[in-house]
């Protein structure tokens, strides 16, 4: 008799934000860092940024696979597809497939346009009002 063995994936995320020069601008992805890392324990989370800020797209990569991650989603942090996105980001994401060739890169849309997304900043209007 045979058993089939599968390994299940180590996944991870990696919230991708542009970067600023003013360090407090960052300080809502380390809070978002955070609530994922304290909801989804079993599931690592990093930070990543575009340009001005560390670690890069690279480096957040590297420091996962070092984990053992083998599976990484990318949750782009923007409101918007803008050039960044469309241009920018996908020959990012590429170059580091070409150098992490044994993980699997994925990525999801700008959050800014997740229905939900949009919906809690009507919500946060709102009760604002």
């Amino acid at each position: 008799m045979s058993v089939k063995r599968t390994e299940q994936l180590m996944k991870a995320i990696i919230l991708f934000g542009h970067g600023a020069r003013d360090i407090r601008w960052r300080e809502p992805f380390d809070r978002l860092a955070s609530l994922w890392a304290a909801q989804n324990a079993s599931t690592p989370v990093e930070l990543a940024f575009l340009e001005l800020m560390h670690p890069s797209l690279e480096e957040a990569i590297a420091t996962l696979c070092a984990k053992g991650v083998d599976s990484i989603t990318v949750i782009p942090v923007f409101f918007g597809q803008g050039g960044h996105l469309r241009n920018d980001f996908p020959v990012l994401l590429d170059a580091c497939q070409k150098k992490y060739p044994h993980v699997t890169l994925s990525t999801t849309p700008a959050v800014g346009e997740d229905d939900a997304v949009l919906q809690a900043i009507v919500d946060f209007g709102v009760k604002h009002i």
